[in-house]
């Protein structure tokens, strides 16, 4: 049966913890706790303004954030060099299974939209670069709405940009806070589980399916077809 499904593009699609490596160059050994804090930190500034109901696109939440991160971690990085980290933020490489399984799902009848609280032009940009562009429908965009996810204003925008049907319409993500958004909001949800040391928030609001890369998803949702 064919699917309508929104993948998230930070952390699921696009590797960010790949941003590490022009950090290290910058900073040796603290990269890597300067990436994990700067994306902790970027998630927590869009969540913060989705409540105060202040809204600033995804780009803003994510210099912002990196300023903090150079303020907190006593990294003086020059403008210069704060630009380069947005720019490389910008072309983040995709992981390794996205582009065979965003062939075989749409071969199978899917239908493949984006999904991010990154803004459209962003969004498309980034996906342009990686060479996946094609594979999607469009880009629906929580800057049409002016809030990120996990509200559930950004899930209604997705059913109602997609015409999808609540209960029938899938996000594919890694982020548990995305998959509890969209599960809260009637939408099936698979939990990408790139990290084995994540952790799954325990708000007994499970995933629809959980799979450990996106290579297993396929079989998963042909599962849930013969299951249902």
């Amino acid at each position: 049966m064919s699917k309508i499904l929104g993948f998230d593009v930070y952390g699921t699609l696009v590797n960010t913890a790949a941003i590490e490596t022009p950090l290290r160059e910058l900073m040796g050994d603290l990269a890597g706790v300067f990436a994990a804090r700067w994306r902790e930190k970027q998630l927590e500034y869009s969540f913060r303004r989705g409540l105060m109901q202040h809204y600033a696109d995804f780009s803003v939440c994510t210099r912002q954030a990196l300023d903090y991160c150079c303020e907190v971690m006593a990294q003086p990085l020059s403008r210069e060099q704060r630009s380069a980290l947005i720019a490389a933020y910008a072309e983040l490489p995709i992981f390794a299974d996205v582009l065979d399984v965003l062939a075989q799902l749409a071969g199978e009848g899917h239908r493949l939209f984006a999904f991010s609280n990154g803004a459209k032009a962003d969004v498309q940009a980034i996906l342009a670069k990686a060479e996946i562009s094609d594979w999607f429908e469009g880009v629906v965009s929580a800057e049409e709405v002016r809030v990120f996810k996990p509200s559930p204003a950004v899930y209604a925008h997705f059913l109602r940009s997609t015409g999808g049907l609540v209960g029938h319409s899938w996000l594919v993500s890694s982020n548990p806070f995305d998959v509890i958004g969209a599960r809260s909001a009637g939408m099936q949800a698979a939990w990408v589980k790139r990290d084995a040391n994540a952790v799954y928030d325990p708000w007994d609001i499970a995933p629809s399916v959980c799979v450990k890369s996106l290579a297993e998803l396929p079989a998963q949702l042909s599962e849930r077809d013969v299951s249902e």
